[in-house]
């Protein structure tokens, strides 16, 4: 019975040694991070900074965290942030957010308020930290730019699975969505879509890890689109593709694009002014006669192609190609 109880006992102590050390690296590796970023001429900055959670958890809370990168303009603030770990499974990581952080881009402000925001990410075991999966969700989800024109989400789920060395499946999916809306627009769609979803494989330069903060985000090299839809109401548009991407994001490929009321989708561009009504008789007749082809008047099924910087119906540029390139 002794043995018992001074084995025990033993257990518990190292037990107990094994917490105390890994919090102690935790916290301070964490403001060894901070520190560096600052050397780097980044805002980095918190005002205090835990690590609870004995004997099971590493519970670690930063208070009033800041992160502001000079060289792409991107910023996130927020009251707190809050990231847990098992202690005896420390690479799997859940982190939960505040109700209202704030994100700044080089283009906007964002106000963000959410009921409820979490994030979770497994990462490989090893000083890169490289993450095997990745998970982000919000419910009551509300952003609000500096210049208005709020929307809001009912729900949001996120999702990046690595499938290869540099590779990601990556998901996308909003509940609820509803978008600003212009007033020409209100009276003829419902609040909001009925799906708003995305699913694709992408190639990195380079796998996620901690260097993706700390040295330049990987860039995407090749888009596989199993499915991207949005339906609003009667409207529909569905698209799947495949685009290979250049060193500057200028991306090569083809999409296959199908618009359902495809008549009420161009009305409602032009009553919105995305589209110049100077245009849009022109657009109309080109479209119907690609819509005959396919059989179904209602219904486009349109091939593009991406090449030269410009998105193509046959060899006719439509609009000029996005640069696929994260900052």
């Amino acid at each position: 019975m002794k043995k018992l109880l001074a084995l025990i006992v033993t257990l518990a102590a190292l037990w107990s040694g094994y917490w105390f050390v890994g919090a102690t690296g935790l916290k301070s590796g964490m403001a060894a991070w901070f520190d560096a970023r600052q050397s780097e001429g980044w805002q980095a900055e918190y005002s205090d900074l835990s690590v609870k959670g004995f004997p099971n958890r590493f519970d670690t809370t930063l208070t009033d965290p800041a992160l502001a990168d000079p060289a792409t303009g991107l910023a996130w603030s927020a009251p707190f942030v809050q990231l847990f770990a098992l202690s005896y499974q420390p690479n799997h990581i859940i982190a939960a957010f505040p109700a209202f952080p704030t994100l700044r881009t080089p283009f906007a402000r964002l106000a963000l308020k959410s009921e409820k925001m979490q994030a979770s990410m497994i990462m490989e075991p090893n000083t890169e930290l490289a993450f095997s999966r990745a998970n982000l969700a919000a419910t009551a989800l509300t952003i609000t730019p500096e210049t208005g024109g709020r929307t809001h989400l009912a729900g949001l789920q996120t999702a990046l699975t690595r499938e290869g060395p540099a590779s990601y499946r990556a998901a996308f999916n909003a509940d609820g969505l509803a978008p600003p809306l212009p007033a020409a627009l209100t009276a003829q769609l419902p609040e909001t879509l009925t799906a708003f979803r995305a699913d694709a494989t992408v190639e990195f330069t380079k796998p996620w890890d901690i260097t993706a903060l700390e040295v330049g985000r990987p860039q995407p090299t090749a888009i596989k689109l199993h499915l991207a839809e949005a339906e609003w109401g009667p409207l529909r548009l569905a698209a799947a593709g495949a685009l290979s991407i250049d060193r500057t994001g200028t991306p090569t490929g083809s999409l296959t694009l199908k618009a359902r009321n495809w008549r009420d989708i161009l009305a409602l561009a032009t009553a919105a002014g995305a589209l110049p009504q100077s245009l849009a008789p022109q657009i109309e007749q080109g479209l119907s006669l690609l819509a005959g082809l396919s059989g179904n008047p209602a219904t486009l099924d349109i091939p593009l192609t991406v090449s030269g910087g410009y998105i193509k119906i046959g060899l006719i540029p439509v609009a000029p190609a996005p640069r696929l390139s994260i900052r």
